[in-house]
């Protein structure tokens, strides 16, 4: 009866430590599927980085930097840009951008309002050409890996009749 016992313990202490029995890639494969759980794949460590912008700077920073240098090109561009308006005008337009994971910056849509199409109607083409002369970009940084990130920037119109 001795055997019995021990022979049923040994065999309920193998069923229980079925753990040691399992693989090196399964044990690795559930420590990245835990890590993946633990990630906010909406949120970036680094934002895009003009080169007067600092990396080492937290994050609130650094969107604040790659925005506001953003804005400034595109209203020194627009500065030069005559707008036509029937009346006088006042709005906010915004402006959707993406920034790839080489660091490539475009203009994936531009609110439309009625009254600029019609009277300007090369004012995105003039938007998205202002792309092409801005200073160098660091795409956004997410556990150290380049990735793609988009943006929303309001850009404030105002023309006198």
């Amino acid at each position: 009866m001795n055997h019995r016992v021990l022979c049923g313990i040994l065999l309920a202490g193998c069923l229980s430590a079925c753990n040691l029995f399992e693989s090196r890639e399964q044990r690795t494969q559930k420590l990245v599927d835990a890590e993946i759980q633990t990630i906010n794949f909406n949120e970036v460590d680094q934002f895009p980085l003009f080169d007067d912008c600092q990396e080492t700077e937290d994050k609130t920073v650094q969107r604040r930097c790659f925005e506001e240098t953003l804005l400034m090109h595109l209203s020194m561009t627009l500065q030069n840009f005559e707008f036509r308006s029937q009346a006088s005008l006042k709005d906010t337009l915004h402006i959707d951008f993406k920034v790839d994971a080489q660091g490539v910056i475009s203009i994936t849509s531009v609110e439309q309002h009625p009254a600029i199409v019609e009277a300007n109607p090369e004012f995105e083409r003039i938007v998205t050409g202002s792309l092409r002369s801005l200073p160098r970009l660091q795409p956004a940084l997410k556990r150290g890996i380049p990735v793609a990130t988009r943006f929303r920037l309001p850009l404030v119109l105002q023309t006198d009749e």
